[in-house]
């Protein structure tokens, strides 16, 4: 069986789908951006900038997300979560963005892009005492 013509790689091949969990409440992405403004050749010019929020929420991510790290599934995927609020304020579709980013930055790698998410199923629960996430990615096999 040749893997290169299936477009399977070594780290799909070889992955097995667990469930991980993520201590904390995770922001919502659409909230965790802020105006900030950078100078270039003397210039003002106004950007977006991460939240302190955000950039504690992405370290405490990275530092917990050990059974996904460095997986770099680079061919479709679906993905489930539960998310577990401490209360009813947050909205599920802002906390998935900003999972899925989580799931594909420079310092977790566990999907290579976003995009290839062909299928996802998200739930909402109250735990006020332990707010926090956990999911799992599943590679979906192709035959190219």
């Amino acid at each position: 069986m040749n893997q290169k013509n299936e477009g399977n790689s070594p780290q799909r091949a070889r992955f097995r789908p667990v469930k991980q969990t993520i201590r904390g409440n995770v922001p919502s992405k659409s909230n965790c951006y802020k105006i900030i403004t950078l100078y270039k050749q003397g210039k003002p010019h106004s950007s977006l900038g991460k939240s302190d929020k955000l950039r504690a929420y992405e370290k405490s991510f990275f530092l917990q997300c050990s059974r996904y790290r460095n997986a770099n599934i680079d061919g479709p995927f679906e993905f489930e979560m539960d998310v577990f609020y401490p209360t009813n304020m947050s909205d599920l579709d802002n906390s998935l963005k900003c999972v899925l980013d989580c799931l594909q930055s420079e310092h977790v790698r566990a999907i290579k892009n976003d995009r290839n998410c062909v299928g996802i199923s998200v739930r909402k629960f109250i735990d006020k005492a332990d707010p926090r996430i956990e999911f799992i990615i599943k590679p979906i096999e192709t035959n190219v």
